[in-house]
């Protein structure tokens, strides 16, 4: 094979469609854009105006609302932790904290913390150092035997609210 003999796949190219070369190209004059004003230029964009009438998206009412000082949690289930345990990902016998957590491919990135969560069942016995966990996941790690210690223990009035 020379340089000379590469050529695409036939079919898989085609060629471009000239348009406003003149009314005899069958895509001349207006160049399939219909006729005159705003819309026939180029690099227009006007999608969702109403000829000044109030926008649909705009008559609708606003909801809900995101805290800017929300932390974003990463969250792992119980179930989760223990068919990583069983695959051998994690060492059941050493500490598991967030970093080592990501570092077996369990969890994709920690975020702002990680989130122990309670479905499934943990069979193995482990210690668990980590920012959150559910009542249920804490009584859960402590009735297999393991115990959890949290980064940021909630204040004493959070947990009355």
């Amino acid at each position: 094979m020379k340089l000379n003999e590469l050529a695409d796949n036939p079919g898989s190219t085609k060629k471009l469609m000239r348009v406003g070369r003149g009314v005899g190209s069958g895509k001349g004059k207006t160049g399939g854009r219909g006729v005159k004003g705003q819309k026939s230029r180029r690099g227009v964009s006007i999608n969702g105006f109403e000829g000044g009438q109030m926008p649909l998206h705009m008559r609708m009412p606003k909801r809900g609302f995101t805290p800017p000082s929300q932390k974003r949690l990463a969250w792992i289930n119980l179930g989760v932790l223990q068919n990583a345990i069983d695959n051998k990902k994690i060492d059941a016998k050493s500490e598991i904290t967030e970093d080592s957590l990501v570092a077996a491919g369990v969890i994709r990135r920690k975020r702002d913390g990680v989130r122990l969560l309670a479905r499934g069942e943990l069979k193995a016995k482990v210690s668990i150092t980590i920012s959150g966990a559910s009542a249920a996941a804490v009584a859960a790690v402590e009735k297999a035997g393991g115990a959890v210690k949290l980064l940021n223990p909630p204040a004493a009035n959070d947990a009355a609210a």
